[in-house]
């Protein structure tokens, strides 16, 4: 019976071990192991390749011999991915599986806008650069432009806070020794020349093409030293099945990033009874007055846009409102953006038709910010914290002494606004001629007001203005430009390796500006309707009261061409010519020529790079181009003026006297630049790391510059003449890289850094000469006279600090080194009153070094961004510290920083002369972005999608300067000087956004 039991357990155990056998077997057979081999089109192994398995996890990576190993049941897909080859999907049908992965060739396949043209990527003989919609910059910003800050090497913006400010924008150094537009870039918006930037809110924006060298933008001439920059709208799309409705907002947190370390009331009096001093002004308060100014901003923004489109016809339209505040109390603005576009194609698809009518509306509440006292960013700081915000009986609390007043007051009592409106309207149409020719014509006209009010109430606290009883100015300016251009592009391809493209133009533009009047008026019974009344005043001081406009209309007209050559993609040769005429300039010199020729060789297409595999593109470029600057000059630039210069009385009624206000110059002409650029273009391991390497040597002559002249030959004091020369020398260098690709997650990251060396080479010839050339002056209290702090000095760069050198203290007293008159060398001595003879240059503000870091992060439906920027091995002036800790602040009952009562012996008394004692190490690193973002994918219904979205920007900032922040003015003539009475301050930004698309 035993035996019996054991023989059955033997026959249950075997059977069981012949079940779990089937069952293995069956298993093994299903998952069914693939393998195979990955190479690319040469039949070199690819290392690195994600192979993965169709809506699971199960997935491999190929061995150094490019071989993979995987069990998937047949009738499955594999997809194979690699950075810098195109993905692959292959339906599994047997056991072995081999791959050939063919280039992914978007990068040089991209289409590149040029200027009246565009052209692949891979043809390129010019240094430009293309940032798309995703890589710009995320923010509350007034101003499409800051979106590129640090993205582009070569262009160094500086920011503002400030809700009605603009940011500067350089590139490649300042080529001018005019300010404003005359530094500014040239913008371009969809074809569409010299239209102002904010007629495109930010959300509209596709992509923004950067022209950088004179190759790319000498065909635009005249306007085009300071660089080009193009702008490309997003449009409607032929062949879409259903018109797209989307919608982004958000809204947003700002708070200053930093605060001035003021003395508070408890510090001035302790000090003032250490010292034995009179403290003025104390009536007991103890007020933080950046506390009461300043306040956490919120801002709102709402975009809407419509697009579509048919077999034949395309269309779009958006609309976005923008209400911004700013961090200090009284600062706003707001601006309604509207932009439409429709495109159709008539006479059997050879006739592009489009018309568009674009707008923007708006209005900038303002704050004082003057000098002297009458800003409210200066004011903040230096009021007497020993002050109450009022009186008992209700009034604005006022420091004795001269121009000290109660930031609130200069708030609530002395406001302003500016209305701006604009209108375009542009036509274009494009004629397909031929095959591979077509014919262009693009036309716009601008409309432009721009209103500005103000006024002072009967409580105002600003000399010379409180005794009027409420004072009101308005004033409102016109204007419009018209812009016609012609143009025809000829394409074609001979033999497949001969490629030949050639373009012609014409161009016309006319300006009309400065057409409007204002008056003052005073004398209010009440302040109630402030400027909206001005029948109301009791008194108007006569023809004095009224400004007036000269209304001034510029014309331009063009000629312009194009030829460009490549044979195989592998030479390849460029040439444009540019003429230009202007009414601005002397009637001998109305007309200049902007050549410019340039060639590539790319190297990857030889022969011998065929069985290399570590650069997928390598580009050499070199050209040399003409451009012209004709920015920012009026129509009277060369021509003799005069203007009202008083009274006279004949037969017992006054008649206005008319002097001269310039002299004419019929010599005078175009600032001209020209720039030598080389360039390289790399990709390796077929795109994974791509980039350039720029290097240019870059001259501007014939500067302007207003020169005295002799009154005893001359009308006017001074007159407009081309002398100087300015020099800018420098290298650039990007790289683009993706670190980490796999089926769920990507790294992409890209550096720029840029060098920059500018250089003055010119100011003076026998004709013109200018003596000390100063700059930069921050009006210290204290300091009289030659409060300045830069000169512009031959064979030096613009921003040359040019003070006395601080030798520390002596007896309780600041002190100077002294100079050699004649040698400029230190002596061994020191002063406490320094002469002229004793300053030296002590500085320069240009920055060595400028860095832009994206890093941008993908996981599955989750994206990130981290965005770095920095400048280095730059010096500023602290214009708010030298004036805080000067001893006639306190003597005047003002406030004074707290480094005034623990640093400097109160018996220093004496006032803080320009020195390098308020020159810092401007150098920063600064945490510019940081952005997370989850998107909703394929919702059903009426969504497609849905992204939500946190942005933090200026996190923190690495730096050793006191002042507010590092980041101040670099543009202009005096950059680096950080001026307390304009200078706003910068904030932090926390936004909460939301973008739709339904």
């Amino acid at each position: 019976m035993l035996n019996v039991q054991l023989k059955r357990k033997r026959t249950f155990a075997q059977s069981m071990l012949f079940v779990v056998f089937l069952l293995s077997s069956t298993l093994a057979f299903a998952q069914n192991k693939v393998t195979g081999t990955v190479t690319d089109k040469s039949g070199e192994p690819l290392i690195g390749v994600n192979v993965l398995e169709a809506g699971t996890t199960n997935g491999c990576i190929t061995d150094v011999d490019g071989k993979y190993s995987l069990n998937v049941e047949r009738g499955e897909t594999l997809i194979f991915s690699f950075i810098g080859y195109n993905k692959q999907e292959v339906k599994v049908t047997q056991n072995i599986i081999d791959v050939t992965m063919s280039e992914d060739t978007e990068l040089l396949d991209e289409v590149v806008v040029i200027g009246y043209g565009s052209m692949s990527r891979k043809d390129v003989t010019s240094s430009i650069t293309t940032v798309k919609a995703d890589k710009l910059n995320v923010g509350v910003f007034s101003d499409a432009a800051s979106m590129l800050q640090g993205k582009v090497a070569g262009l160094t913006i500086t920011s503002s806070a400030d809700p009605n400010g603009s940011p500067s924008i350089t590139l490649r150094g300042a080529s001018s020794l005019r300010e404003g537009a005359a530094m500014s870039p040239y913008y371009v918006i969809d074809g569409i020349p010299g239209v102002d930037i904010s007629m495109v809110a930010p959300d509209d924006i596709e992509s923004i093409d950067v022209l950088r060298d004179a190759t790319a933008t000498a065909i635009y001439g005249s306007k085009a030293a300071n660089g080009v920059i193009i702008i490309n709208t997003k449009k409607g799309k032929n062949g879409m099945e259903r018109t797209n409705v989307s919608y982004s907002g958000y809204v947003a947190f700002d708070n200053i990033l930093k605060k001035m370390d003021m003395a508070t009331a408890d510090d001035l009096r302790a000090y003032a009874k250490k010292n034995g001093l009179t403290l003025a002004n104390d009536q007991g308060a103890n007020t933080n007055w950046q506390d009461e100014v300043l306040r956490t901003a919120i801002s709102t923004n709402h975009n809407i846009s419509i697009n579509g489109g048919a077999q034949k016809t395309t269309y779009m339209a958006s609309l976005n409102y923008m209400d911004r505040q700013g961090v200090v109390k009284g600062s706003k603005m707001n601006r309604l953006n509207v932009r439409s576009l429709v495109t159709t194609k008539v006479l059997k698809d050879h006739l592009d038709l489009s018309v568009g009518v674009n707008a923007r509306y708006g209005k900038a509440v303002g704050v004082p910010m003057n000098n002297e006292g009458a800003s409210v960013l200066d004011a903040m700081n230096y009021f007497s914290p020993t002050l109450p915000v009022k009186n008992e009986d209700g009034s604005w609390t006022k420091g004795s002494g001269s121009k000290n007043y109660n930031p609130l007051s200069l708030i609530n009592e002395d406001t302003s606004e500016t209305i701006f409106k604009n209108t375009q309207v542009i036509g274009k149409a494009t004629l397909k001629v031929i095959e591979g020719l077509n014919w262009n014509a693009n036309y716009s006209f601008t409309n432009n007001q721009r209103t500005y009010s103000s006024y002072d109430t009967h409580n105002t606290q600003l000399e010379g203005v409180s005794a009027y009883n409420g004072r009101a100015t308005r004033s409102t300016y016109f204007g419009h430009e018209h812009s016609f251009e012609t143009y025809g592009n000829y394409d074609t391809t001979i033999a497949n390796v001969h490629k030949l493209s050639l373009m012609a133009g014409y161009s016309w533009e006319e300006k009309m500006s400065n057409d409007g009047f204002g008056l003052t008026v005073h004398d209010f019974y009440d302040d109630v309707l402030k400027w909206n009344q001005l029948t109301y005043a009791s008194t108007i001081d006569g023809i004095p009261a009224v400004e007036s406009g000269t209304k001034e209309t510029i014309r331009n007209i063009s000629f312009y061409g194009r030829a460009s050559y490549s044979y195989n993609s592998k030479y390849m040769i460029q040439a444009t010519i540019r003429r230009d005429g202007s009414s601005v300039f002397g009637k001998d010199h109305q007309w200049g020529t902007f050549p410019s020729v340039s060639v590539a060789w790319n190297i990857t297409e030889e022969g011998f790079m065929k069985n290399q595999n570590l650069f997928s593109n390598l580009k050499l470029r070199i050209g040399y181009g003409v451009s012209g600057n004709a920015l920012g000059f009026g129509a009277y630039t060369a021509v003799a003026t005069y203007g009202a210069s008083g009274f006279f009385n004949y037969n017992g009624k006054d008649w206005r006297t008319l002097a001269a206000t310039k002299n004419a110059n019929p010599d005078l002409k175009w600032e001209s630049t020209g720039m030598l650029n080389v360039g390289i273009d790399y990709a390796l391991f077929n795109g994974r790391i791509n980039g350039t390497i720029e290097v240019y040597n870059k001259k501007t002559k014939d500067l302007i510059w207003d020169y005295p002249v002799s009154t005893n030959i001359y009308p006017f004091g001074t007159i407009a003449a081309n002398v100087g020369k300015i020099t800018n020398k420098g290298i650039e260098f990007s790289i683009n890289a993706t670190p980490v690709q796999t089926e769920d997650f990507t790294w992409n990251t890209t550096l720029n850094l840029s060098h920059n060396k500018n250089t003055v080479d010119k100011l003076s010839n026998d004709k013109y000469q200018v003596g000390t050339f100063t700059q930069g002056d921050p009006m210290v209290a204290g300091v009289s006279s030659n409060g300045y702090t830069q000169r512009i000095i031959e064979g030096e760069a613009l921003g040359t600090f040019y003070t006395y050198e601080f030798a520390g203290y002596k007896d309780g007293k600041a002190t100077y080194y002294v100079r050699d008159e004649k040698t400029g060398e230190r002596t061994g001595e020191t002063t406490s009153e320094p002469a002229f003879k004793d300053r030296t240059i002590t500085g320069c503000a240009q920055p060595k070094l400028n860095l832009g870091w994206n890093n941008s992060f993908n996981y599955k439906n989750w994206n990130a961004t981290i965005f770095i920027t920095g400048v280095f091995g730059n010096k500023i002036y602290n214009g708010a510290r030298a004036n805080y800790t000067s001893p006639e602040m306190f003597a005047n009952g003002k406030n004074v920083l707290k480094e005034f009562i623990t640093d400097r012996p109160a018996t220093d008394t004496g006032g803080n002369v320009p020195s390098d004692r308020f020159i810092e190490n401007g150098s920063y690193l600064r945490l510019s972005n940081l952005t997370l973002g989850y998107t909703f994918k394929n919702l059903d219904g009426w969504l497609q999608n849905v992204q939500l979205y946190v942005t933090c920007n200026n996190l923190f900032t690495i730096t050793g300067y006191k002042g507010l922040d590092p980041e101040v003015n670099m543009g202009g003539l005096a950059p680096g000087v950080d001026y307390r009475w304009s200078t706003y301050p910068h904030s932090r930004t926390t936004m909460v956004g939301l973008k739709v698309n339904f």
